[in-house]
């Protein structure tokens, strides 16, 4: 039962990471036809809101004491506001391959964040794993800074799918104990109307002026994906998965995305494969065996519990 509930777990972040993988040229390609970063995510929080709302009707019904409401507050600004900003904003200025390869910085982020706030052990494995992640975003970001080809990348926004990554690993880590105490679309529907709550009025007049000019419907099709798929149904497969994992293998499924961004650019025409985009893919994909085989602190403290079992 319990090895049943891990692999749902493993299936449901491999999907996520798919589902976000795809939202990058997807948005982009929205991003570049009628829309734009500030208006991207005011649809992706207030939309996916509306959508856990309705869908919590359906689901269980839980009590929330006003301290976790508060909480969510804070879940809300780390995993959404800040994340979702620095990252759709980033989006729209540098390329989606980059973007997605980008995100492969979290797992070093989640590890070194989950040893100081959750006091998980760093291993040798997971240490070299996540390094060697690192090393495929930064050759990336590098990469990126000498070319001005919209195709290629731009620094400035490389930098802010890092952040981006950076503020969703402290979400990971700060609330990864309240996460685990509610159904997804409980906890879902507060941490959307938080950020809902937090965006809407820096951004209610600048979206009202943007959808004041002619969008092409393919533009909206392209919106509704990245708010149905890529918002709500890739954050209920992530709270699904990080109810059961670890936070530094929850952030090291953001390997599937760039294999999904790379393939789905390329064919729709507004990315180029770089040989600098293969070595860095392929660094990241190393360091996931490697990553997923490290071992928690309960399975340190296993191993000493059988030890001292032994010695007596």
């Amino acid at each position: 039962m319990k090895d049943n509930k891990a692999l749902f777990a493993h299936l449901s972040m491999l999907g996520a990471g798919a589902g976000w993988g795809l939202m990058a040229p997807v948005g982009k390609d929205a991003m570049t036809h009628g829309f734009d970063g500030l208006t991207m995510v005011t649809f992706r929080v207030a939309g996916a809101c509306i959508l856990f709302w309705i869908a919590s009707l359906f689901a269980k019904k839980e009590e929330v004491p006003m301290r976790d409401k508060l909480m969510f507050s804070g879940a809300a600004l780390f995993g959404l506001v800040f994340n979702q900003c620095c990252y759709t904003m980033g989006l729209s200025i540098t390329s989606p391959i980059n973007a997605s390869i980008v995100t492969t910085s979290m797992p070093i982020f989640a590890m070194v964040l989950s040893a100081l706030i959750l006091k998980e052990p760093i291993t040798g494995k997971k240490a070299i794993g996540v390094l060697m992640g690192f090393s495929g975003a930064l050759i990336l970001t590098l990469t990126s800074a000498a070319h001005a080809d919209g195709k290629v990348g731009n620094i400035g926004g490389d930098l802010l799918c890092l952040f981006a990554q950076f503020s969703f690993a402290l979400y990971l880590s700060l609330f990864n104990p309240l996460i685990r105490r509610y159904n997804v679309f409980t906890i879902n529907k507060y941490m959307f109307s938080w950020a809902t709550l937090m965006l809407l009025p820096f951004t209610y007049f600048h979206v009202e002026e943007v959808l004041s000019h002619p969008i092409p419907m393919k533009t909206w099709w392209e919106v509704a994906y990245v708010v149905v798929i890529g918002t709500f149904f890739c954050y209920i497969l992530t709270m699904i998965g990080q109810r059961t994992l670890r936070p530094t293998v929850v952030s090291v499924y953001n390997y599937a995305q760039p294999v999904v961004s790379v393939a789905a650019s390329l064919l729709m025409g507004i990315g180029i494969l770089k040989p600098t985009h293969g070595l860095a893919v392929a660094l990241v994909f190393s360091g996931v065996w490697l990553v997923t085989k490290s071992k928690s602190r309960a399975d340190l403290q296993r191993e000493q519990s059988l030890k001292r079992q032994m010695e007596q």
